[in-house]
């Protein structure tokens, strides 16, 4: 079915068509299905966890240009879970249908460098950096910013991956191995006191409207949790929301924003990645704001009226990882309180996402809640 966008709105009964299939996808999914919305997904594993609660799936490879035209051609509006689309595929998928968050948001998140650079380029406070594109550039970007720093690869990576520390010159020939596979950014490691995050999305008319200040703490390159609202300052909060809506204006957003921030001692934030869709440390909006942030996506990305984001109580977000799953699922006859989120994985893995715990109501009692299971502790 195709859609009369004319001006841009998009109603139910249209299909968004979603590329990726994994649980961002099966979230955005379920909110769109519970407006009324057609769902299709393009995702090479069969049965994953958004096709469980969409209408119908294009079972290909991300880089098909050929699934990702079909794709198109049964869809009104289309939309990514992940930063890693055939960027070309998507430019020509422009000409057959609707794709509110457009092609050059993701190639600027999609690239460390040139997310670095259009941060720098709009004022917005960024740890320093140097590009990073052959093995023999690392000695000489050492020197200019110190250790100790972090390598990533330009492109890919997420949950740690494509990351190298460099401490001290002992990692210099695994740093080199990593730019010998693909160009890279180095960034000046902070002696941050906090991780913060914030979901930001805008409407169709430019208003901007931002989520709470989330509080992140990652294991292992990993999330997780997230503490909502974050324990700061009211002047941390208005300057991170102040930040996120500079930028959403500066990419023209659609859709959601997950801005990730370290938080210095002396309450100065610096952003430190982007990603162009809803966020792990946005889970916690689906009970505990008055739209989740998957709705707010959805609400976007048709062209849709967005109200005023409000959080309705505090929330603690916890990930589950494969070494957790069961452990938790075996606890949920006795926690009420939990609420459960189980994304239908296949293949459960260590340190691999397959769920989240969301816990409304005091931060404390939460948090010592989910300290007392000891289920977090297994490794």
């Amino acid at each position: 079915m195709k859609s009369n966008s004319e001006k841009g709105i998009i109603l139910p009964p249209a299909t968004i068509g979603i590329i990726g299939g994994g649980q961002l996808g099966q979230m955005m999914a379920l909110a769109a299905k519970a407006m009324g919305y057609k769902v299709g997904v393009l995702d090479p594993t069969r049965d994953c966890p958004t096709s469980q609660v969409c209408d119908f799936q294009i079972v290909a490879e991300y880089t098909d240009h050929h699934a990702l035209i079909q794709m198109a051609e049964r869809s009104d509006v289309l939309t990514y879970e992940f930063e890693n689309v055939d960027l070309a595929s998507l430019k020509v998928a422009q000409e057959l249908v609707t794709i509110p968050q457009g092609t050059n948001l993701l190639a600027i998140t999609g690239d460390r460098i040139r997310e670095k650079n259009f941060l720098s380029s709009h004022g917005i406070p960024v740890t320093s950096y140097q590009v990073v594109e052959k093995p023999t550039d690392l000695e000489m970007a050492i020197a200019k910013l110190g250790y100790p720093s972090i390598l990533k690869t330009s492109e890919g990576g997420y949950d740690g991956h494509g990351q190298q520390d460099i401490n001290s010159e002992a990692d210099l020939l695994a740093g080199q191995r990593l730019v010998a596979q693909a160009p890279c950014i180095l960034e000046q490691r902070q002696n941050f006191t906090k991780e913060l995050s914030v979901m930001v999305t805008r409407s169709r008319e430019g208003i901007v409207q931002c989520f709470p200040v989330a509080e992140n703490e990652h294991q292992h390159h990993i999330l997780h949790q997230s503490i909502v609202p974050a324990r700061v300052s009211q002047n941390v909060q208005d300057n991170a929301r102040k930040i996120a809506q500079k930028i959403a204006q500066g990419l023209e957003l659609r859709g959601v924003l997950g801005i990730e921030f370290f938080m210095l001692e002396n309450g100065q934030l610096l952003v430190n990645e982007m990603a162009p869709r809803p966020h792990n440390s946005g889970h916690y909006s689906i009970e505990a704001c008055n739209i989740s942030q998957f709705e707010a996506h959805i609400r976007s990305i048709c062209g849709l009226t967005l109200p005023k984001v409000t959080q309705t109580t505090p929330a603690v977000m916890v990930n589950l990882l494969g070494q957790h799953l069961e452990a938790a699922r075996q606890k949920l006859v006795q926690r009420p309180d939990w609420h459960f989120h189980d994304y239908g994985k296949a293949e459960s893995r260590v340190n691999r996402k397959m769920g989240h715990i969301t816990i409304l109501g005091d931060i404390q009692k939460s948090l010592d809640s989910i300290k007392s299971e000891n289920i977090w502790e297994i490794k």
